[in-house]
């Protein structure tokens, strides 16, 4: 049986925050630590963050560069052979959710990707990894809250990139599937996510700097001649009917 290391993320997160430590805690059946990274909150989390310590295996708070970075710190102290990044908006299906999946990654794989619940405020949607390939291209294809991916890569990927805001997970996968990262997709629910993290935002604003990110992801990484030319005549296309499409909403 693998260790997994769930970490979690989170800022001003008290809303939520003690849904997904219990969801975590409860977990039955399993070798897990659970590694919470704050950053530096002003609300009441860290309150919620010291009721349960006893059962969390390593917890620090203290101002951070953003996202990525805090995900970084959390890689840093994994002793896990697989991660897994549960943020203070998610939240493990059941109390069997990781040990239900266990018996999927006995095959050997850089990526085991489950499926998760998208929850907004009126329905739930069930979402699933699509294999690398062609669609990765253009889109992540990877939600990380289902996604036990190895300590190995990370460490091999040197990580999130910091210097992105929206679309570190992007170019952590597209990177992952242009290093020849072997991915393992299996239909199980794992985790529940829900439309209230920065890359679920909507407004134009949140929508162009993620689009913008994405376009970066491309230019950065890719290194195939074709899907450079394909790129040079995607993006302005695609920015335009997205921007049409938001107007017409």
């Amino acid at each position: 049986m693998p260790k997994i290391s769930v970490i979690t993320v989170c800022f001003n997160a008290q809303k939520y925050i003690e849904q997904t430590i219990r969801s975590v805690i409860n977990q039955q059946d399993c070798d897990i630590e659970h590694i919470i990274i704050d950053g530096a909150s002003t609300d009441s989390t860290l309150q919620i963050v010291k009721q349960y310590q006893l059962q969390i295996t390593t917890w620090l708070s203290e101002p951070d560069k953003g996202i990525a970075d805090a995900m970084n710190k959390g890689i840093a102290l994994a002793k896990g052979e697989y991660i897994l990044f549960l943020h203070a908006d998610d939240y493990l299906d059941d109390e069997l959710a990781i040990s239900k999946a266990i018996p999927f990654m006995q095959a050997e794989a850089d990526i085991h990707a489950f499926d998760i619940m998208y929850k907004t405020k009126s329905k739930e949607i069930r979402k699933s990894t699509k294999p690398f390939g062609v669609s990765t291209y253009f889109k992540t294809p990877v939600m990380h809250q289902g996604s036990f991916c190895k300590r190995a890569l990370f460490e091999k990927l040197e990580g999130f990139d910091q210097s992105f805001k929206i679309a570190l997970d992007y170019d952590f996968f597209y990177r992952a599937y242009q290093q020849g990262a072997v991915m393992k997709i299996h239909s199980q629910v794992l985790s529940v996510m829900r439309d209230t993290g920065i890359s679920s935002r909507q407004d134009w604003p949140s929508l162009k700097q993620r689009f913008l990110e994405e376009k970066r992801v491309h230019k950065e990484n890719n290194k195939s001649l074709i899907m450079a030319i394909v790129y040079a005549a995607y993006w302005p296309l695609y920015l335009a009917y997205r921007k049409v499409k938001y107007a017409l909403l």
